[in-house]
């Protein structure tokens, strides 16, 4: 579905692609600071105090999640100046892409760029050594990662749409419901190897963010139902 929505929408427009790569770039800066953050509070703590070493794991979570957001602001606020760049630069006076949309392509970027990390840890798990469910564990550890992976992506992309928003509208608390929701999503693995517990949650707030981003993108039940029917 990810790449669907990167071939379908964005792989044709070239300034898409260049917000797409911008995006992921700022999410990947977001994920180098956390990380090196994280790493050094391990090294600086006992490896042998395993509530502490849960603690920090939690903490560099959700260190991570208030960083991926401080970092979308950012992006925000660069595509924004580059909005009125190419206003300047157009020769009718228009932008050849809204914020609107710009919001949605730095969402697909910041998610495909973070399924990708996520499979790659993945990936790197089925070297082994070891057998999945071994132990009595589930063996659909790398089935419901995929999906949690999946519904990452697409949250980011909502997510993406709430944030840019609730920036330019100045309704924060668009903006503080979007952290809340990534705090929540991050937290819910937490009940991991309980993937019912970390999924079923993480699909409806999914589904909650995809109705309040379309309807904040101007769309309606009657221009859905034209689009189920594939009428004009």
């Amino acid at each position: 579905p990810a790449l669907g929505l990167f071939l379908f929408t964005i792989a044709r427009d070239p300034l898409r692609i260049i917000i797409l790569i911008a995006g992921a770039f700022f999410w990947l800066v977001s994920l180098l600071l956390s990380s090196l953050i994280w790493f050094i509070a391990v090294k600086a703590s006992n490896p042998l105090d395993e509530p502490l070493q849960k603690g920090l794991l939690i903490f560099g979570v959700m260190f991570s999640v208030l960083l991926q957001e401080a970092f979308r602001f950012l992006y925000y606020k660069l595509l924004r100046k580059a909005i009125e760049g190419l206003v300047a630069l157009s020769e009718d006076g228009c932008s050849p892409i809204s914020i609107q949309q710009m919001a949605y392509v730095a969402g697909v970027g910041f998610g495909l760029m973070s399924g990708a990390f996520s499979m790659i840890n993945l990936l790197a798990d089925t070297l082994g050594p070891g057998t999945v469910g071994i132990h009595g564990d589930s063996q659909l550890y790398f089935l419901t990662s995929a999906f949690m992976t999946m519904v990452l992506i697409f949250l980011h992309t909502f997510w993406g749409i709430l944030f840019f928003h609730g920036c330019e509208h100045q309704h924060w608390w668009e903006i503080t419901a979007v952290i809340v929701m990534h705090l929540a999503v991050s937290g819910l693995t937490f009940c991991n190897p309980l993937y019912m517990g970390s999924l079923v949650p993480s699909y409806l707030l999914m589904a909650t963010a995809a109705t309040w981003a379309y309807l904040l993108s101007g769309g309606s039940a009657q221009n859905l139902q034209r689009f189920l029917l594939c009428k004009s």
